[in-house]
């Protein structure tokens, strides 16, 4: 690794490229395959994030498969252009993690008779927005987060990238392992859910505890446990077992011939008819519900004293060093000319007040302005301290989405209109909070390498634009394919802000069970139990968490024979992340047979079904196989 010299005892800070050295990096090259990886992670990470409420970064992949395509196939040198690649891939990854955890919900009501169909024109003007005021409200923070504080905010995720694109010369075997990560999980998906070879569930019921144990086979599932390492997948385990394996069983045995709302029969005859399966879809998801919602809000209560001080030091910061905006005679300070952002950003609020496509009234908008500059700070500011996995943007969202949907109420809008507005409003904060965040590890990996701001701050605009418009058609795919809320694709944060929204608006919540969720969460707090993942765990069926804690374990195991925490640049990260990107890819294709009427003729099912047994089989495979790729340390 290596070691990046900071201004430390009033000495100037020396990139890895000098400001007067001119290479290659804003190119046609770089920005064709910046725009590809950026649809292509967008897609993936929309699908991943429907189906189990989790998105995970796109940067080091993104940046390996850069240099597999820059360096080896096209034989380009510079570190730049791979940089500008990653800039520009990433932000399609965090453009629809902001997405998918909001929109789906439009969705929801459509099919609910409570508004219109959304438009694919719609869904992405609004994901534009938040996608660019994300951008454009750094501008103007990033010399007060990325050169002034360079020594205080490490941005964890902005550092390894750098070291990743340093660590280039290796001839393409960390894209390689990407690349071979795609290609084992491409073919488990099409087989399983494709040709239908295997079933992609393994379900044993648990009799004597009215319950029963699932999981799911597919290696991406195992390569996200892989990547959020032993600790999380256990709390989501756990979160997992408090559900199927006390909640459910204690509402079987003591609930017999209760009716308990939402459910329309008693207990014992829901039970008897579907099995456990429905008592959690009528009961745990609104516990969990609770418990997500307390978790999001208790991470946002803890942070509020770096929160305040992120921001009042920020803007004492702009005030006292400006904006870094001048006259420039260095390439790496240079940045978009602020009278450019200004001017775009009071453009876009007016636009999201007056865009008939995006239902947002000019109160809202001015909300969104407001909120929007707010959570860009915290966000910044958060994932420079603890990485972009510890950043609380769920409850920036939630908290947005509370205030937007009591505001609305107050004024006297709860109308399917006002609900819609609420959740326009909250998508578009949740965008611009994973977006600035985004951007934040992006800019520090160019100011460690010595990039141009500007030309960054431009990829980013431009990954932006190109995945707003390719999430409007990915969220419409998906869900005339499979339907948002299906077990094909859960979409767990969605339904989440949905029940939210509904129990503000109109208290159809069963507030019984979501208080029950609240206090959950409030103990395991007290415990000193990290509050969200277990609560996620609590949310999502079980069958999900299983594989994600196998793919802890794995990583565990690992360590504990090599004692390597196998950073974010090891061998066994880009392979799960290529699981990752080959299962949501392959995702997406098959969502595009399904609408076109085509997926009955891969169907091998009538033919040839290995059943369980054949998921069984591929799921010890697929742990195996990332056990194995891990292992070679390459």
């Amino acid at each position: 690794m290596m070691e990046f010299n900071g201004m430390k005892d009033g000495k100037e800070f020396k990139p890895y490229v000098p400001a007067e050295k001119a290479v290659s990096e804003f190119t046609i090259t770089s920005v064709v395959t910046g725009v590809l990886l950026a649809v292509v992670f967008g897609a993936a990470n929309a699908y991943l994030g429907l189906r189990v409420g989790m998105t995970v970064s796109a940067s080091i992949p993104a940046a390996v498969v850069s240099m597999g395509v820059l360096r080896i196939l096209l034989k380009r040198k510079s570190i730049l252009e791979s940089n500008m690649v990653q800039t520009i891939g990433s932000a399609g990854e965090s453009l629809a993690a902001g997405a998918i955890f909001t929109m789906p919900v439009f969705f929801l009501w459509e099919k609910e008779g409570v508004s219109d169909a959304p438009g694919m024109l719609s869904i992405s003007l609004t994901a534009l927005m938040g996608g660019l005021l994300g951008v454009l409200f750094m501008v103007p923070l990033r010399n007060a987060l990325i050169v002034k504080e360079h020594d205080t905010l490490p941005y964890p995720e902005g550092t390894a990238c750098a070291e990743v694109l340093l660590a280039g010369e290796d001839r393409g075997t960390s894209a390689r392992a990407v690349f071979a990560g795609m290609g084992i999980s491409a073919a488990f998906k099409f087989v399983i859910d494709g040709l239908k070879a295997a079933s992609g569930t393994i379900t044993i019921p648990v009799r004597a505890l009215r319950t029963e144990f699932s999981t799911e086979v597919y290696p991406a599932l195992i390569g996200v446990g892989y990547i959020c390492g032993a600790r999380i997948s256990s709390y989501l385990f756990a979160g997992g077992i408090l559900g199927w394996f006390v909640l459910i069983p204690a509402i079987v045995s003591f609930g017999g011939d209760t009716v308990l709302y939402p459910g329309a029969v008693s207990i014992a005859q829901m039970y008897a008819a579907q099995g456990a399966e429905v008592i959690w879809g009528s009961y745990i998801r609104y516990i969990g519900a609770g418990a997500v919602a307390a978790g999001g809000i208790i991470s946002l209560v803890k942070s509020m004293p770096l929160i305040t001080a992120t921001f009042s030091k920020t803007i004492k910061d702009i005030k006292t060093n400006g904006t870094g905006m001048g006259a420039k005679t260095k390439r790496t300070e240079s940045d978009i000319n602020m009278k450019v952002v200004v001017t775009a950003i009071v453009l876009l609020i007016l636009a999201i007040a007056f865009f008939p496509d995006i239902p947002v009234s000019f109160p809202g908008a001015l909300l969104i302005a407001l909120f929007g500059f707010f959570f860009a700070t915290v966000s910044s500011r958060m994932v420079g301290l603890v990485g972009s996995s510890n950043n609380p943007v769920s409850g920036m969202a939630i908290a947005t989405l509370l205030f937007a949907t009591m505001a609305l109420k107050s004024a006297g809008n709860s109308s399917a209109q006002g609900m819609v507005g609420a959740i326009a409003i909250g998508s578009i904060i949740c965008i611009i909070a994973a977006m600035s965040g985004d951007t934040s590890q992006d800019l520090k990996t160019g100011y460690l390498l010595g990039a141009t701001p500007r030309r960054q701050q431009v990829g980013e605009l431009i990954g932006v634009v190109v995945s707003a418009v390719t999430i409007g058609g990915v969220l419409t795919l998906l869900d005339a394919a499979w339907g948002f809320g299906s077990t094909e694709l859960s979409a767990p944060q969605a339904t989440l802000m949905k029940m939210i929204v509904e129990g503000v608006m109109n208290g159809s919540l069963p507030w019984t069970l979501v208080f029950i969720g609240v206090f959950i969460a409030v103990v395991i707090e007290v415990l000193g139990i990290p509050v969200l993942p277990v609560a996620i765990g609590l949310y999502l069926p079980l069958k999900l968490s299983v594989p994600i804690m196998a793919g802890g374990v794995i990583r565990q195991m690992r360590f504990r024979r090599t004692k390597d925490t196998d950073g974010e640049a090891g061998s066994g990260i880009l392979f799960c992340s290529g699981l990752i990107a080959g299962e949501g890819l392959v995702g997406i294709g098959l969502a595009i047979l399904a609408v076109v009427g085509m997926s009955d003729a891969i169907d091998l099912s009538q033919w040839f079904d290995a059943g369980m047994a054949g998921g069984a089989l591929l799921f010890l495979a697929a742990g195996l196989l990332i056990a194995w790729y891990s292992a070679r340390g390459e």
